[in-house]
């Protein structure tokens, strides 16, 4: 029997308990299957997937169509994690009314229960309008992936008197907007501490240390999946994309060589 669906209202009662909070992306149907099955409580459509998933160098060039595409695959195969898609670029910055469209339609087409979007105080108003329309929004501060071409090489946020208390200022305006979470991206420990400290909802962290009520990582990432060295941050927990190198390798000497398909393996 699947336990009882994971809402956005309940990630305040864990944060109230002490119990932590796992997220973890998720781009497809067979992702969101493994997520499902380890128990993790959220399955993130993150627009990571452009990265990760579509080979673009960054988030900026990923659309509507593409989020929602795979918003879709996610939902299908997700029974008890809340599903937060991720909004992409230039799909709210725009006008209010354009976030409230597309936040809508991540509800009514994709089938996500909630959405996220970047920025503090610049967003608190936009993230007030869709909550008031009853869209559960997840905020994010600290390092933000859409604003890449601002950051520059300087990822890390909040080492600086100025951007500490941007992502504080910007992550209480958040709550008061009504925003049902907040992650927390690229920023030394004792800030996000801080921030979480300050706060009734409930932190995520990603590069912002262990003091937050919850962690998120791309499923890649930690699986091994991807090519190069992963960020500081990331903990990989298996090397799968060697393991599936090896196989294929495995496959195509025994295809060259005629050893499959054998007797066993023909009809």
């Amino acid at each position: 029997m699947t336990e009882r669906k994971v809402t956005a209202p309940d990630l305040l009662t864990m944060k109230e308990r002490g119990e932590k909070i796992t997220v973890l992306t998720a781009y497809d149907y067979p992702t969101a299957r493994l997520v499902e099955r380890a128990g993790i409580d959220v399955a993130l459509v993150g627009d990571s997937l452009g990265n990760v998933v579509l080979g673009y160098e960054n988030t900026l060039p990923v659309t509507m169509e593409e989020m929602l595409h795979h918003v879709k695959a996610v939902a299908r195969g997700v029974e008890r994690a809340l599903v937060v898609a991720d909004m992409p670029y230039l799909s709210y910055q725009i006008s209010v009314e354009q976030a409230l469209e597309n936040a809508g339609r991540f509800l009514k087409e994709g089938g996500a229960e909630s959405v996220k979007l970047e920025g503090g105080l610049e967003m608190a108003e936009t993230v007030r309008r869709i909550v008031e329309v009853g869209i559960p929004v997840m905020g994010h501060v600290g390092y933000t992936p859409q604003s890449v071409h601002a950051f520059g090489r300087r990822v890390v946020r909040g080492k600086d008197e100025y951007s500490a208390r941007r992502a504080m200022d910007g992550a209480k305006a958040l709550q008061e907007a009504g925003a049902f979470a907040i992650v927390l991206e690229a920023m030394p420990a004792a800030l996000a501490k801080e921030v979480t400290a300050s706060l009734v909802v409930p932190t995520i962290g990603i590069g912002a240390g262990p003091h937050c009520d919850g962690q998120v990582l791309v499923i890649h990432d930690i699986l091994g999946l991807g090519e190069g060295a992963p960020p500081k941050f990331v903990k990989q927990y298996a090397r799968l994309g060697e393991t599936a190198v090896e196989a294929i390798r495995q496959y195509a000497g025994e295809v060259k060589s005629g050893a499959y398909p054998d007797e066993e393996h023909s009809y």
